[in-house]
């Protein structure tokens, strides 16, 4: 018996595994720490397995990153999932993601309900991830080939600004397109040493305070289009 699931044929057998094994990534995550019933609701409904390369397949839903080419990375689900509920997400909220990637973190942020604005430096990564979240039903995702390094202006002010991959320093370009009251979750550091996830909470355009989080590991947020 064939399944339409995610837009895809699979069997049910299929199906189920996947499910079986999102379900138990999703426990994991709780198990972990995280709590938000928004963020944990949409780890469990967004199909990991679409945004990784055939020869990861079982390896999708493992808690670690895994290769997605062009020298970049698919998140480890426990990250994806805590930096999503940093930004306390919400339904309608407006957010800029910088580094699309596969496009699973943008999924996961639309699976809640935000509109999403993803930016990825690499243009066969940005156009196989908009084939992919149009293929997957996201249509509050919209992916650009662009330098995250300069925000998406022409959209601003967001209400969250998500990054998912190491700066050497936090972009004021970023800062400055945030909303007052909005929240930006960036990883901050070279790609040799240390990185450290980093909260800024913009409370007012005058006051913008930063919180260390934790280390972490992430590819280097580059510049310039590739």
């Amino acid at each position: 018996m064939l399944l339409l699931v995610a837009g895809c044929a699979v069997t049910a057998q299929e199906g189920d595994r996947y499910e079986r094994q999102r379900l138990a990534m999703a426990s994991l995550i709780e198990a972990y720490g995280v709590r938000d019933s928004a963020t944990l609701a949409a780890m469990r409904a967004v199909p990991r397995h679409e945004f990784v390369p055939d020869e990861y397949l079982n390896r999708a839903y493992g808690d670690h990153p895994l290769p997605i080419g062009n020298g970049q990375t698919i998140s480890q689900p426990y990250i994806v999932a805590f930096m999503t509920e940093i930004l306390n997400p919400a339904p309608r909220m407006k957010v800029l993601e910088v580094g699309t990637g596969s496009g699973y973190q943008a999924a996961v942020l639309a699976q809640i309900g935000c509109e999403v604005y993803t930016m990825e430096i690499f243009g066969a990564l940005a156009t196989s991830a908009r084939l992919r979240l149009g293929r997957l039903g996201y249509g509050d995702v919209t992916v650009r080939h662009a330098d995250g390094h300069y925000g998406w202006p022409d959209q601003a002010p967001f209400d969250a600004v998500i990054v998912t991959a190491a700066a050497g320093h936090i972009p004021p370009a970023l800062v400055d397109q945030l909303r007052p009251g909005g929240r930006m979750i960036i990883p901050v550091g070279s790609v040799y040493g240390i990185q450290n996830l980093i909260l800024v909470e913009k409370r007012s355009e005058d006051d913008v305070r930063t919180r260390n989080l934790l280390p972490v590991r992430f590819v280097p947020m580059l510049e310039g289009l590739r």
